[in-house]
């Protein structure tokens, strides 16, 4: 920060920012004095609460809080017919939909897939009311232009109350950094639009090691800080205070073909690593996600799942964005892949939690009522804890191999699709005041008479 610098392309008002607060600024390129980020970033909460629609759903983000939220970005889904192909806004609306009814995803997300049926001027609207209207779970907004980003805080405060927005965070934005060592100008812009309105920001830098940081771990992480640090550091100078979480999206590359690869040892260090700086920092964490380079949930999605969110969870990540649905290195949203991943989220929960030493967890009665060489079975321990002593896949198979032939040899694969088009045909929508969503209608309506059908 100090000698190499950061450059903040094409926006003018974020250099004067910049300048103001202490940033020796040549050019687009701007040098943080040793200390200034750090004393910058002081002001930064070391948590916060995102409130959802429904109060009962509201988040804490920090702390000893792990807050799970589906992929993010695909342009292609693989849909419930094993097909692969371009999102849809109806493929979003799924999506969004299964997210809801899911107990291990808290957070509704924000860009699930990118619904190419709509011009990318206008598809943004339609998107954030998916989110508020479909779920009562909290969201993220658009960060794809500055306008948007205010679209995205005035639906908010027709949703919740334009006093509410003020004085609380209802949106958790997501804003990448160029790696290496870049802002643009259309991130800078979004992150003020929330920052000036107390909304929250993830700023992330977005790494390929090896081609958009060193092959080094220790490398990576001294560019991931330096990114984090420029971001956080200005979303404070924008408005001291302002919610904020130390973001990093770090994967290895294979050498050999420049694709990146996934459930590597690497990242797993980077993503410790960061985790103690973001502590070092006090501000929230987020990493990790359910992350694979597969083209379709196979033993190697499973694997490389598995290898980044444990991670991620015992890493002590606050916000985990990619947690369930992420396929073929974030090209495409999966149907299948997004309830099978959400059923292991379930399961982190019973992982962290510590093991019980009450009297109960003790279970001294169960050994002294069963003695040796007996088995524990009918216990009055066992049958009053049965229920909950273990946690329990709703889509894994435990049946025998008998039984499993013959109910048709289903396997995982297709159990999830049969499950996502149950859960679909019993969805129903939380309530929602009708005059809030004639409201938020007439936004939309509005807007999209103003602005132009174009794909930029």
């Amino acid at each position: 920060l100090e000698e190499i610098g950061i450059d903040f392309r094409d926006d003018p008002e974020a250099l004067t920012i910049l300048r103001e607060v202490g940033c020796d600024v040549q050019g687009e390129r701007v040098h943080f004095p040793r200390d200034l980020a750090r004393k910058l970033c002081s002001t930064a909460p070391s948590g916060y609460t995102q409130h959802a629609r429904n109060p009962e759903r509201s988040v804490d983000i920090g702390g000893m809080n792990t807050v799970f939220a589906p992929v993010y970005g695909p342009p292609f889904v693989r849909d419930l017919n094993d097909e692969r192909r371009y999102a849809t806004m109806e493929d979003f609306r799924n999506l969004v939909k299964l997210t809801y009814l899911h107990p291990g995803l808290h957070h509704s997300g924000g860009t699930i897939c990118e619904p190419v049926d709509l011009p990318v001027t206008k598809r943004h609207l339609e998107m954030i009311y998916a989110h508020q209207r479909l779920s009562d779970k909290p969201y993220m907004g658009s960060v794809t232009a500055p306008s948007r980003a205010q679209d995205t805080v005035e639906l908010s405060k027709i949703l919740f109350g334009s006093e509410f927005v003020a004085n609380n965070t209802v949106v958790t934005s997501l804003i990448n950094a160029n790696s290496p060592m870049t802002w643009d100008d259309t991130m800078l812009g979004a992150l003020k639009v929330y920052a000036r309105n107390n909304q929250a920001v993830i700023i992330s830098p977005f790494i390929l090691a090896g081609a958009m940081s060193p092959v080094s771990v220790a490398g990576t992480l001294a560019q991931t800080l330096a990114e984090a640090l420029s971001g956080i550091a200005f979303t404070q100078a924008v408005n001291p205070g302002a919610p904020v979480i130390f973001g990093s999206f770090a994967s290895s590359m294979s050498m050999q073909t420049g694709a990146p690869t996934f459930g590597t040892p690497e990242p797993a260090k980077v993503l410790y690593g960061c985790a103690k700086l973001a502590r070092r920092l006090d501000v929230p964490f987020r990493s990790g996600g359910s992350l694979t380079g597969s083209k379709t949930a196979d033993a190697q999605a499973a694997y490389e799942s598995t290898h980044t969110i444990l991670p991620t969870v015992m890493g002590g990540t606050n916000f985990v964005l990619h947690s369930a649905g992420w396929m073929e290195g974030g090209l495409v949203a999966d149907y299948a892949k997004l309830l099978l991943d959400a059923d292991q989220l379930t399961m982190m929960p019973k992982l962290v939690n510590g093991i019980d030493l009450s009297e109960n967890g003790q279970a001294l009665d169960a050994l002294r009522e069963t003695g040796p060489g007996q088995h524990f079975l009918g216990s009055s321990h066992t049958q009053a804890n049965f229920e909950d002593a273990f946690w329990r896949s709703q889509m894994a198979d435990n049946t025998t191999f008998e039984q499993w032939s013959s109910e048709g040899a289903v396997d995982s694969i297709v159990r999830a699709r049969q499950q996502a088009v149950e859960m679909l045909a019993a969805y129903e929508a939380p309530a929602m005041d009708p005059a809030i969503d004639e409201a938020l209608r007439a936004y939309i309506d509005k807007r999209t008479e103003e602005l132009p059908d174009t794909d930029y």
